[in-house]
C-alpha cells in the first residue's frame, strides 16, 4: 500500500493537494490525529492500495515522541512518503488577511505571526521526514496541482523528472532545490548596454555567452556531472529532482544555463522541466 501523509503549515496548500490525490484514485482522510494513523492503516490495508492522510498542527500530539512511534509502529512493509507544504511568512499573512480565517493557533489571542512561528516549531519532525517539499508562495492553484501530481505520478511511473530551474540570488535561495549551481562568477550580460533589457533566451544574449570559453565550460562540467549522477538517482527510485542554477539577478547567466542544460537533457529517459522563477520580474 502507498500511504502519503499530507502536511504543512495552515494556508499553505493542502487541501488543495488532498483534493489531487483523491483525483488522482487515494482513498483521502482529512485531518487525522496523528496517533490514529496505525490504527486507520491497519483497517484500510486489505482494502486500499493508495491511501492518503492530511495532518496539520490541530491534531499533533503534544509529545514528539508519539508522533515519531505513530510513524515508526506502522505495518513493516508500509514506507510513508510526507508531502510537506509551505510558504513564506509574508504570504500566509496575505492569505488569513484574505480569507478571514483564523488560524488554529490563535485561539488564545496569540498573534496571527507567533502563532505561524509555533506551527513552524510543531511540524518541524514532519518537515524533517519530508520526501516532497513544495513552496507555494509564488504557486496559483493550477500550479500547485500540477506540482503534486508530477511528484506522486513521476514516483509511481518509476521515471525521474528532472527539473532545470532558474533563479537571482538577490531574491533568496528556493527553498525546493536539490542541487544549487552559481553562476554569478560568469561574464554577465547586464553590464552590456544592448544585452541588459534582454534575457538568456534572447538569441543576442546567447550569442554572447557562446563566445564566452567560461561558459561554455561551465554548462559542459555541469553536463558531465549529471549524466554521471542522474542514472544513480533514477535507480534509487528517486521521482522528482530539481536543479538550480543562480545568478544574481535571475536574467541572463542562469536563465541560459537552464536552457542550454534543459536542451541537451531532453529526449533522454528522463522527463525534463525548465522553470525561470525570475520570469515575472523581468520588464
Amino acid at each position: 500500500m502507498q500511504l502519503i501523509i499530507v502536511s504543512g503549515r495552515s494556508g499553505s496548500g493542502k487541501t488543495i493537494a488532498l483534493r489531487v490525490l483523491e483525483d488522482l484514485g487515494f482513498y483521502c482522510v482529512d485531518n487525522l490525529p496523528i496517533t490514529l494513523l496505525p490504527t486507520l492503516v491497519h483497517a484500510v490495508i486489505d482494502q486500499y492500495d493508495k491511501v492518503a492522510v492530511s495532518i496539520d498542527v490541530r491534531n499533533l500530539p503534544e509529545r514528539q515522541d508519539d508522533l515519531t512511534d505513530a510513524l515508526d509502529f506502522l505495518p513493516d512493509k508500509i514506507k510513508p512518503e510526507i508531502l510537506y507544504i509551505d510558504s513564506s511568512e509574508a504570504i500566509l499573512l496575505r492569505r488569513f488577511g484574505e480569507t478571514r480565517r483564523l488560524h488554529p493557533l490563535s485561539k488564545n489571542e496569540l498573534p496571527l505571526s507567533d502563532a505561524l512561528l509555533a506551527e513552524s516549531r510543531l511540524l518541524e519532525p514532519l518537515a524533517e521526514r519530508a520526501t516532497w517539499r513544495i513552496d507555494s508562495s509564488d504557486l496559483s492553484v493550477h500550479q500547485l496541482s500540477e506540482y503534486v501530481s508530477e511528484r506522486v505520478l513521476g514516483k509511481a511511473a518509476s521515471r525521474l523528472i528532472v527539473v532545470f530551474q532558474s533563479f537571482g540570488y538577490k531574491y533568496g535561495l528556493p527553498p525546493d532545490l536539490d542541487y544549487a549551481f552559481d553562476a554569478r562568477i560568469l561574464p554577465n550580460p547586464h553590464w552590456e548596454p544592448e544585452l541588459k533589457a534582454l534575457i538568456g533566451s534572447d538569441p543576442a544574449v546567447q550569442h554572447f555567452f557562446s563566445q564566452q570559453p567560461l561558459v561554455t565550460k561551465f554548462v559542459y562540467q555541469l553536463e558531465v556531472f549529471l549524466e554521471t549522477w542522474l542514472p544513480y538517482f533514477q535507480r534509487s527510485n528517486r521521482s522528482y529532482l530539481t536543479i538550480g542554477i543562480g545568478c544574481t539577478g535571475g536574467q541572463h547567466r542562469s536563465v541560459y544555463i537552464a536552457e542550454q542544460l534543459a536542451q541537451r537533457f531532453s529526449g533522454q529517459q528522463f522527463k525534463v522541466q525548465v522553470r525561470h522563477r525570475e520570469a515575472g520580474r523581468h520588464k
